[in-house]
């Protein structure tokens, strides 16, 4: 054992294959998960707007139509789709273009998510916020978002967990992240066993490192409402 790790890890410096990858990995979730969420949002206010009130209706045709390519097609082959047809001709990034991928994909659920929060919410509350002044606007984003968000927040903890682990199919394009990584040492070892259980166990480590966060969020949310 004590040999495989010196092989896989030491020699060479090959652990640095491991920690430049996981880096990678958390930057592209970072920051798609950023852009699912403001992309998500709009979109949920948009189809629960137009569910509520029946107006917006081309801008709910076009979120409609935006969810159903989304979620039907696979992540794999929107990334693929981004970075060897849209940015085909541009030198660009490849974390650029996993971030893109990755948060357009991300927003479809995201959006699902939110608009579910949204229409949880008892009619009385926009009902409560016209009484008080508010427009629906305001409404929206002072009285109903923030109850949304804390019904909303197991699911879109789970979102982030999945993202998280679907950014592994970054090395399609050749990004160099966690499990890009482990397979660039497998290329070099021909030890497929070592680097890659490694790779699982980080990936391991960091679903349940984010649970236990979003867990002592959700207590601290509920807290709060007493």
């Amino acid at each position: 054992m004590s040999q495989a790790i010196y092989v896989n890890f030491i020699k060479d410096n090959r652990w640095k294959y491991i920690t430049d990858g996981l880096k990678v990995t958390l930057e592209v979730t970072l920051f798609a998960v950023l852009i699912g969420i403001v992309i998500g949002f709009l979109i949920a206010v948009v189809r629960s707007t137009h569910d509520k009130t029946g107006k917006l209706k081309i801008l709910n045709f076009l979120c409609k139509t935006y969810l159903t390519i989304i979620r039907g097609t696979p992540v794999l082959v929107q990334l693929m789709i981004i970075y060897f047809v849209i940015f085909g001709s541009v030198n660009i990034s490849k974390v650029v273009v996993a971030v893109i991928s990755f948060g357009i994909n991300s927003g479809a659920y995201v959006a699902e998510i939110f608009r579910s929060g949204i229409m949880s919410i008892d009619q009385g509350q926009f009902e409560a916020g016209r009484s008080l002044g508010f427009n629906y606007v305001q409404t929206m984003w002072y009285i109903i978002m923030p109850q949304a968000f804390k019904n909303v927040l197991p699911a879109l903890g789970n979102e982030f967990i999945s993202l998280l682990k679907e950014t592994s199919v970054g090395s399609y394009i050749a990004l160099q992240d966690l499990t890009k990584g482990g397979d660039i040492i497998r290329s070099r070892t021909y030890d497929a066993f070592t680097p890659l259980i490694a790779v699982a166990l980080i990936y391991l480590a960091l679903v349940l490192l984010f649970s236990w966060l979003i867990q002592i969020l959700e207590r601290r949310l509920r807290q709060s409402e007493r």
